[in-house]
């Protein structure tokens, strides 16, 4: 088996495999480099955020509310619900006048590991701004209200902010609203099923848009990556070790994008069978294969300890680790 995976390995055998595909493009949606099926429909979850915030600034929301690069960032992000993260969801709320009942995700346990040992061990109640994706729902409540529609509902298909925000990805990925598919995310709000391929190409135009909205968003991830995930969190740890070079995205179900901002390419991959270990692992197989020279090197080569994952039993002894193997597919 040559294509590119991710294995877990017991002792010295190959316990199970963990099949990628990906799809990498450059501006013009020319493929770059492959994994398994880089056509393959898949639901773009989380990593999709960027283009549902894209809105807030293309339609004035942003500007009439005074939303700085912090609520931007968290527009886009799947944050841990650290001290940090709930603080910018409290005044992107104020900023809007919208109270924290009137968002419709739901909280769940958070995705950062020490918070969520936390409120495990304390039984600190949670609330919709504790969600990863409070700073999304926000920024939605604040298109609704800037735009004179109804709040209410505005996270269900049909609504006119959702609508919105399947203009927005169709105008960056090149897919059709007919080609969609559309389903409900694990935050309520609706969520794209897209060809890998159009997830790569958005984050390739992403990267290379001149419009003042596409270099403000890039800027806010860039310059706050701590909002963007959280403590020990990959899109973090990467953004931050190669400042203003890339934008990395998670999604739930092993998807990650990923835009390389000096070389405007863009990445997409699914770990199809969802394994969100296995995710982070993967991406940084592909951008090893494509980026080995210049500052992303030295930044990857920094997060090394990334590329093989431990697995410990229940004393902490190593019995295996996580890695990426194979190779992926290049194209003239």
């Amino acid at each position: 088996m040559s294509d590119f995976r991710v294995e877990s390995t017991r002792g010295d055998l190959v316990e199970s495999v963990h099949r990628v595909s990906a799809a990498v493009v450059d501006e013009t949606g020319r493929l770059l480099a492959a994994a398994g099926d880089p056509s393959l429909i898949t639901y773009w979850r989380s990593a999709a955020k960027p283009f549902q915030a894209l809105p807030l600034l293309d339609d004035g929301a942003a500007a009439a509310y005074g939303l700085g690069a912090e609520e931007l960032a968290l527009a886009c992000a799947s944050h841990s619900s650290e001290r940090v993260h709930l603080d910018v969801a409290a005044r992107f709320l104020a900023k809007i006048g919208a109270r924290e009942e009137e968002l419709a995700c739901g909280p769940h346990p958070p995705l950062g590991a020490a918070v969520a040992e936390m409120v495990l061990r304390t039984g600190h109640p949670l609330t919709p701004r504790w969600s990863n994706c409070s700073g999304k729902h926000a920024g939605m409540l604040a298109l609704a209200r800037h735009r004179g529609w109804d709040a209410k509902g505005y996270e269900r298909a049909g609504h006119p902010v959702q609508e919105r925000m399947i203009e927005e990805v169709e105008r960056w990925s090149d897919v059709r609203r007919a080609d969609m598919r559309f389903a409900v995310d694990g935050c309520t709000a609706l969520c794209f099923g897209l060809p890998l391929s159009g997830m790569a190409l958005s984050y390739a135009r992403f990267a290379a848009a001149p419009e003042p909205s596409a270099a403000a968003l890039r800027d806010a991830m860039t310059g706050h990556p701590m909002l963007v995930a959280g403590t020990g969190r990959f899109c973090t740890e990467l953004m931050s070790a190669w400042p203003g070079g890339v934008i990395a995205k998670v999604g739930a179900e092993g998807v990650y994008s990923a835009a390389l901002l000096d070389e405007r390419i863009g990445i997409a991959l699914k770990v199809e069978d969802g394994d969100m270990r296995s995710a982070p692992v993967a991406l940084m197989g592909v951008l090893r294969a494509l980026v080995t020279s210049g500052r992303g090197a030295e930044a990857l080569r920094s997060l090394a300890r990334r590329e093989e994952l431990p697995t410990r039993n229940t004393r902490g002894e190593v019995t295996g680790v996580l890695r990426h193997t194979g190779a992926l597919r290049f194209f003239e």
